[in-house]
């Protein structure tokens, strides 16, 4: 009898947990499948839009499959062989050297040193005496001149002072620029065929970067030029 009384009792148990929790999970399954069951928010494709969704589909696959792009070269850096910086009076060296210095160009930096034919001069006329000259060049080192020199071998200009032989009329027009800027007034060009020396920067294995620079350093002493050297056999 015992054992009858405690099976009707499990019984009556199980009974009443269906009526207080079966029929809620039921009630919220059937929710649930309507909510996803919903026919109003169902949309059939044709064929041709199964076949571009499809077609969509792979080409995004294909893109994330492809890799990354290779990254863009470097742009190319043209070198020049051999550049010449010049040409420069004996006394411009210093100064040109001095100027070259924070370029760091160690053993590719080297000068050359040609005797040319120069056309033009810029001077000044005869002082009449050597006191007279001195104290003409005691007033250009004070306007802050340093290249020139008193004429003393040739009688037509002894005791005149020459300010810089040239090659050209435009680079000794150039020069005379130079010197009405640091206030010498009396100074003139004129025609004179002479040999003098000249020294040349030679400069190797320039990139395009150093070359510009170059060219920036070269405005700074007027009639002077930055171009490629000649062959060892055609320089001066």
């Amino acid at each position: 009898m015992r054992t009858v009384f405690f099976l009707l009792l499990a019984a009556n148990l199980g009974l009443l947990a269906w009526t207080y929790f079966g029929a809620d999970l039921a009630s919220t399954e059937a929710q649930l499948m309507e909510q996803q069951l919903n026919p109003q928010a169902i949309r059939l494709l044709s064929a041709e839009q199964l076949v571009a969704l499809a077609a969509e589909r792979a080409k995004q696959v294909t893109e994330r499959a492809k890799p990354p792009p290779p990254p863009p070269p470097p742009p190319k850096v043209t070198v020049a062989a051999c550049l010449e910086l010049g040409a420069f009076n004996p006394g411009d060296v210093p100064r040109v050297q001095q100027v070259l210095e924070p370029l760091a160009l160690g053993p590719r930096l080297s000068q050359r040193r040609a005797e040319e034919i120069a056309n033009y001069w810029v001077f000044m006329p005869p002082q009449g005496s050597r006191q007279a000259a001195n104290r003409k060049s005691a007033e250009l080192r004070k306007l802050g001149v340093e290249d020139f020199f008193i004429v003393q071998e040739d009688p037509k200009f002894r005791f005149g002072i020459s300010l810089g032989v040239f090659k050209t009329e435009e680079a000794a027009q150039a020069r005379l620029a130079e010197l009405r800027a640091k206030s010498v007034r009396t100074a003139r060009v004129g025609p004179r065929e002479t040999a003098v020396q000249k020294v040349y920067f030679t400069v190797r294995e320039v990139p395009d970067a150093l070359a510009s620079r170059l060219n920036e350093l070269r405005q700074g002493f007027p009639g002077s030029e930055l171009k490629e050297c000649a062959p060892e056999g055609k320089r001066g």
